[in-house]
């Protein structure tokens, strides 16, 4: 298996989004171009995410936007959106299909729970809640937000039910 897997079809290769945990999505002009699957997760300090991604957004061109996700080793049922970066002209749009295809991901790898720290305060409260997102550990000085999902259990047989019960 390679280091990065890049992938173009989120359907298709659903089997490597389920074992990869941390990736980036890249987003162009309102459409998905890939997922690009990493072996180490995206770490982030204060002064890249104030400094160089306000730097970033202002000298990169275009209709882009990455998002950087991790799935933690002690908690796999969660994905964490680590990173954000937007290029200049970044539209709604474009951001909008970044979040829809991590949702997709949270999807394909069944996952319990999307979790964030919104440390730009131009993110107001009211647009993630809008998204789906609600604050999470409220008490906290940090803006950490969580979107959790529900989905169908798999049905199991009676006789499957019968031997889980016996052990």
């Amino acid at each position: 298996m390679a280091l990065v897997t890049r992938i173009l079809d989120l359907d298709r290769e659903s089997a490597a989004l389920r074992r990869r945990g941390h990736g980036v999505i890249d987003v162009a002009a309102g459409r998905l171009v890939s997922v690009t699957l990493r072996p180490w997760p995206k770490f982030v300090s204060l002064a890249e995410a104030r400094i160089g991604g306000e730097l970033f957004h202002r000298i990169w061109p275009g209709d882009r936007c990455w998002l950087y996700f991790n799935q933690p080793r002690a908690f796999p049922n969660f994905l964490v959106l680590k990173y954000t970066l937007t290029a200049a002209d970044t539209t709604w749009e474009t951001f909008s299909q970044a979040l829809r295809t991590l949702d997709r991901i949270a999807a394909i790898k069944r996952s319990d729970a999307l979790l964030c720290e919104a440390s730009n305060h131009r993110i107001s409260t009211r647009l993630l809640h809008r998204l789906g997102w609600e604050a999470h550990c409220p008490n906290s000085r940090r803006r950490n937000f969580i979107k959790r999902f529900s989905w169908p259990r798999p049905k199991y047989d009676a006789a499957l039910l019968a031997d889980l019960q016996l052990a």
